[in-house]
């Protein structure tokens, strides 16, 4: 399959299992798995044609590990907007973890925090590099360092998804720093 290809079928699986499911008559269960079979007949009916073999490619090389197969049940990882329960259990996280934004943003962020914004929850990084290639995707990349440690001892509790992303409800601005 070519990249082109398999970026289309990527963006089509994150807007359908993340954010529009009943777009295309698709449904999550509670923790945001669907059917895989349903998934191939929705995304036929409404004229995207994939195959089981195209799917477990896309899934497979996936450089963010968006997405997770489990037999006949597929689901994103994390990112939805839809309500869903991942189910991820609560994990101590390093001292430091990092978000990537633009300039734009930043003095927004250092008043009121990080908020989910649409989402389940606020996305954080690992490392310095993720952030920066996460802040990249809408101009010049900022990095701000989030304090996890101090969070998590002052109650904040934060989960990992399968690819690493670290998730928390929302980062209050005195555990951010430019």
């Amino acid at each position: 399959m070519d990249e082109r290809r398999a970026v289309k079928i990527s963006k089509y699986l994150a807007k359908h299992l993340r954010h529009r499911p009943e777009r295309i008559g698709l449904t999550l269960d509670p923790e945001g798995w669907a059917d895989v079979t349903d998934l191939l007949s929705a995304a036929a009916a409404h004229g995207f044609a994939l195959s089981r073999a195209e799917l477990e490619h896309v899934v497979a090389v996936n450089d963010k590990k968006r997405y997770e197969l489990a037999g006949n049940r597929i689901r994103a990882v994390q990112g939805h907007s839809v309500p869903v329960a991942l189910n991820l259990p609560v994990t101590p996280p390093p001292e430091l973890l990092y978000h990537g934004t633009v300039r734009r943003s930043v003095d927004p962020i250092l008043r009121e925090g990080l908020l989910p914004m649409g989402r389940h929850a606020v996305h954080l990084s690992p490392d310095r590099e993720t952030a920066r290639r996460v802040g990249a995707r809408r101009g010049a990349p900022v990095v701000l360092t989030v304090q996890a440690g101090r969070m998590a001892a002052g109650g904040h509790e934060f989960r990992v998804s399968a690819n690493g992303v670290w998730l928390v409800d929302a980062v209050p601005p005195e555990y951010l720093s430019e």
